[in-house]
């Protein structure tokens, strides 16, 4: 396909996607407001099954503390469950090519990357990783892990339209949000996959002869690839990702999986609109995602061609176009999804300073809910900063934002930081401790700070994408111990701390009673606060970030 045509169908997936965007929000915003919906009468009797299993019910709200409990009791079990799994994976099931255990620090931080939507691997899953746990084992993370995202934003949401100090029970949240939004959409997504080529078995393995001979063991790599994308997850059935023919064919395969990775994320305005009855609070969000990403592809576009030139060309794959790959690879890393199409190693350093750029918003549109719950952060924000320009008393959807609140806020936006640039420092400061052997023709440049700098935010921002080249171009060896369990603590950190603190503001909100809006209220679904909060995003991420942007992939420009 030409560069021209390749545009033409990016642009008329945009419009596609932003066409079904706000009538798919409508309908995430009556799931998590238990209305009724489509499929009730086949999924009611489903639902009520697991409420009685878990000794719950729709009608019982959960406060802050609870709903806190509950989630993170849910995500503890899941990382211990995957943690047996990798360490036992030579005894269990569905090991037909006899992959060994993975070693203690390597199980650790596979499990919490999968568990926290991260997905950011250390090992290479055509060798140490077999069909029986990725299927019984990651493919769970898979869903969980997204559903929890989801949950927590629309009971951080339910904070700004409920009095009474509850913020919604949490198992239901999780419940309807697999039954009525991740399994038909990925079981949807799985069967146009399988048509537009991607294999799906239960077994079985395939052959390579060149560049050398290789056996890729097969599976359902349909139905991995749908909730994948769809769950903004991101790590791929192979190695190469979205990269090789069995996981992305064709450039038609492109957009599809394209489209699976921007479905929710940019929907998820339209159901905040809902949630709040207020339809159009959505606009500002929307105005916010699309100038910022919209923005980034047009860097990338104009800067991944220019290949730093000590690396050579970046030749996406031959299915796909320049402007296919382009678009994404910045879809994934803005979406804090993690599949790559392409090696970001061999990028020019102003397209990964682009992507990084992505992970330090973590909004635009951002992961699975928590992305949406980030831009909701970024508005308390304005709304406070021009509450006090104009000498008022900060509100938001009737809800004064005080002091508990904003400093709540603050120390999420602070905490992105925290979680990347203190492992960074011990990183470059201590190599010795941290075992980085440096790699001839890179050494101690700014590209290896760059590909270190990449390693720990993909992790924080739960992006998981890898800055990482071939044998003989990597700068670094992430696969050692210290990389493992640093990573490992980076991400649940950077997943963890963030969402408790969106459940403690919804809860603070969540105690104060509605008030009617006044002569001097901030009007929020308008065009000024949309531009002004472009402005907090962009300038926020640029104060907390730009330095070590200096230090790494800007020196190179």
């Amino acid at each position: 396909m030409s560069s021209i045509a390749s545009l033409a169908a990016i642009s008329l997936l945009l419009l596609l996607v932003l066409a079904i965007a706000p009538f798919f929000g409508r309908y995430l915003g009556r799931v998590y407001l238990n209305r009724p919906a489509f499929g009730d009468s086949i999924l009611n009797p489903i639902e009520t099954f697991f409420y009685t299993l878990l000794g719950t019910s729709p009608r019982r709200s959960m406060r802050t503390r609870e709903y806190i409990l509950a989630f993170l009791l849910l995500n503890g079990l899941v990382i211990a469950w995957i943690y047996f799994v990798l360490v036992y994976q030579n005894h269990l099931p569905g090991n037909p090519l006899g992959v060994p255990p993975m070693s203690w620090s390597l199980a650790f931080h596979s499990a919490s990357s999968f568990a926290t939507n991260t997905d950011f691997t250390h090992f290479t899953n055509e060798t140490q990783l077999s069909p029986g746990a990725a299927v019984f084992g990651l493919q769970i993370a898979l869903f969980m892990s997204a559903a929890s995202g989801l949950a927590v934003t629309a009971a951080f949401i339910r904070g700004f339209v409920r009095k009474d100090g509850t913020i919604g029970n949490f198992y239901v949240d999780i419940v309807r949000t697999v039954t009525r939004v991740l399994l038909p959409l990925s079981f949807v997504g799985a069967l146009i996959l399988v048509l537009l080529g991607v294999p799906q078995t239960i077994g079985g393995s395939i052959a390579f002869l060149v560049p050398s001979p290789t056996v890729l063991p097969l599976g359902p790599v349909a139905s991995w690839t749908s909730i994948e994308l769809l769950g903004t997850n991101g790590g791929g059935w192979f190695s190469a990702n979205a990269g090789t023919p069995l996981s992305n064919p064709t450039e038609l395969s492109n957009l599809f999986e394209t489209a699976l990775m921007m479905l929710i994320p940019f929907s998820f305005p339209f159901a905040f609109a809902g949630l709040v009855r207020r339809q159009g609070e959505a606009w500002p969000y929307v105005g916010t995602v699309l100038f910022v990403f919209l923005l980034a592809l047009g860097i990338f576009l104009y800067a991944q061609p220019n290949s730093y030139p000590l690396y050579g060309g970046v030749p996406p794959s031959p299915a796909f176009s320049v402007p296919g790959a382009s678009v994404f690879q910045v879809v994934s890393v803005y979406g804090n999804v993690g599949a790559n199409n392409m090696a970001i190693f061999n990028l020019s350093p102003l397209a990964q300073a682009d992507l990084l750029f992505g992970m330090f918003t973590q909004g635009t549109p951002g992961g699975e809910g928590t992305g949406f719950g980030y831009l909701l952060v970024y508005a308390m924000v304005a709304v406070f900063l021009g509450g006090l320009m104009v000498g008022r008393t900060p509100e938001y959807l009737g809800k004064k934002i005080g002091g508990p609140s904003i400093k709540w806020a603050a120390a999420i936006l602070l905490s992105h930081p925290f979680a990347i640039l203190i492992p960074l420092a011990v990183t470059v400061f201590v190599p010795n401790l941290v075992h980085l052997p440096l790699a001839p023709p890179v050494g101690p440049t700014a590209h290896t700070f760059t590909a270190v700098l990449y390693e720990f935010t993909s992790e924080a921002a739960n992006n998981g994408s890898a800055m990482s080249g071939t044998a003989t171009l990597s700068s670094f060896n992430d696969g050692t111990t210290f990389f493992n369990v640093a990573g490992a603590v980076v991400m649940l950190f950077g997943r963890f701390f963030p969402m408790v603190a969106m459940l403690v503001i919804g809860g603070l909100l969540a105690r104060q009673d509605i008030l009617p809006p006044g002569p001097g209220t901030l009007r929020t679904n308008s065009v000024t606060f949309t531009v002004f909060l472009i402005g907090i995003v962009i300038i926020i991420a640029g104060l907390l970030f730009l330095p070590v942007l200096a230090l790494g992939p800007l020196s190179q420009i």
